[in-house]
């Protein structure tokens, strides 16, 4: 077999098996818990009490992470039911060349979260070292963290899980505690966190308020939403359950039960932390509101938090995808020490007030993808794939070239929607998206290109863990690889 058939072939990227499968149900939940506690939360609860009273921030917050958590567990099917992570399913709706594009904006957004959340972390660690030891040098604390979390992360899916459960209960209890400490602060300074805003709004202005609540959330978690396959891929199902809700019960618990409580919480935090000091960045309010041994406990919470946000949202998906770009020569945990140098080259340090923003919007257009993968395997392919081509430069996947035209002209269109319509990105992306994704592929593109799985909808040949099949590509090539001699051998005699 030449180098460029077994480019598709990365080791990393085959299908993970039922027994790969090592993820838990609970341990599923309590990466959410981890993962949840990010600062772009913390910004949405500070902006949404400007003009809302805590109570409807919170039921925007909750609304909002049910609805993400529900496309979330929507999308993750694919690594459950095919072992399939995102940038190997999306050679379907893309190509096989033109999966790299979507792919790498998706793992560079992951790369650039990660120095963003590094650098958070590590002005939490810095902030310990100094109230402990009178040390004072962010940068090393964030060098030194950096190397930390990738190599738990190149280490594998099982430390990740073990990391998440060590350190979800420090940060549930730890959460709670910053909560009591930031809303007593409030009250010091005669502010009810439950009636205090800073700019009441009401009517049509309030109910617009809620929503970008709302969709604030589910813009932030569209790129998760995207490429959660990766993850998914590695979570316990039950072989041969055709309910669709019995197979996901571990995906719809993490992401529809762990992550909205977590999530919420943590909005919640960021905004009594704005209400208290006027600043939704917990550090800071922490830093006014406390000191000495509290103030150091209080900041462990914020470290264990960005450290499993990074790992399991930022690290996994982008390793994922540049170890799909680079082939057999860039293993996983290359990818993974890939994802940490481009977080660090960008210096969130200096972009930090342009960065979140932008990368707020790339997730919004990235919100098309979305549609676009659920209209492609859930409304065309009916969750039946062809799961040997997705491995072959030669299959029905390569399309124009290894490009699928429509995936892109969809996504554009899809990505312009979202753009200019940014209060609600992920609601625009996703419907733009994926409605002119169906219309340019069923009527058009698949008319040039037959897809097997539509043109033959057999649950036997193109189902996986529904009908008890492992997807073992290195198995069939071998298959292969003997039966075309013996083929050649046999014309031969004739």
């Amino acid at each position: 077999m030449s180098k460029k058939d077994r480019y598709l072939k990365s080791p990393d990227l085959l299908p993970v098996s039922h027994a790969g499968k090592k993820i838990s149900s609970f341990g599923f939940m309590i990466m959410w818990v981890g993962m949840a506690v990010v600062l772009a939360a913390f910004a949405i609860g500070g902006a949404g009490v400007q003009s809302l009273p805590l109570g409807w921030v919170i039921v925007a917050g909750f609304v909002g992470c049910i609805a993400i958590g529900l496309f979330i567990t929507v999308i993750g099917d694919i690594g459950i039911e095919h072992g399939l992570s995102f940038p190997v399913y999306m050679r379907a709706p893309f190509g096989t060349v033109g999966t790299h594009i979507p792919s790498v904006v998706r793992g560079l957004t992951a790369s650039f979260w990660f120095g963003i959340n590094t650098f958070f972390g590590a002005t939490a660690i810095n902030g310990i070292l100094f109230v402990l030891f009178s040390f004072d040098n962010w940068f090393l604390c964030f060098i030194i963290f950096a190397i930390a979390q990738l190599l738990n992360t190149a280490l594998g899916i099982k430390a990740i899980e073990r990391f998440a459960d060590l350190a979800a209960p420090i940060i549930i209890i730890i959460s709670i505690w910053i909560y009591s400490t930031l809303s007593g602060r409030a009250l010091e300074q005669g502010r009810d966190v439950w009636v205090w805003v800073e700019t009441p709004v009401t009517g049509v202005a309030a109910t617009t308020a809620f929503f970008i609540i709302v969709f604030s959330v589910m813009g932030f978690w569209a790129t998760l939403a995207a490429d959660i396959p990766s993850i998914s891929r590695f979570i316990k199902a039950p072989k041969y359950e055709r309910n669709w809700l019995k197979r996901n019960k571990s995906s719809l618990l993490g992401s529809v039960v762990a992550m909205p409580l977590a999530q919420t919480f943590i909005i919640v935090i960021g905004a009594v932390s704005y209400i208290a000091v006027s600043d939704y960045d917990p550090i800071v309010a922490l830093q006014e509101a406390a000191g000495g041994i509290v103030l150091v406990i209080l900041l462990v919470m914020i470290v264990f938090a960005q450290w499993s946000t990074n790992i399991a949202a930022n690290l996994v998906p982008a390793a994922t995808i540049f170890s799909n770009v680079g082939g057999p020569k860039v293993p996983y945990w290359a990818g993974v020490f890939m994802a940490g140098i481009a977080g660090t080259v960008v210096q969130p340090w200096n972009l930090f007030d342009i960065l979140i923003p932008l990368l707020l919007i790339v997730g919004g257009i990235l919100s098309a993808i979305v549609g676009i993968l659920f209209t492609d395997y859930y409304i065309l392919r009916k969750r039946r794939v062809n799961v040997h081509d997705l491995y072959n430069v030669k299959g029905q996947y390569r399309y124009l070239n290894g490009f699928n035209v429509a995936g892109f002209i969809a996504w554009i269109l899809g990505g312009i929607a979202a753009y200019f319509l940014a209060n609600y990105s992920f609601i625009v992306g996703f419907i733009v998206g994926g409605g002119s994704y169906y219309l340019l592929a069923k009527y058009w593109w698949f008319n040039k290109y037959k897809q097997s799985e539509i043109e033959d909808p057999d649950d036997e040949k193109y189902l996986g863990i529904t009908v008890g099949r492992d997807w073992d590509i290195e198995e069939a090539e071998q298959k292969e690889q003997t039966i075309l001699p013996n083929i050649s051998s046999t014309e031969k005699n004739v």
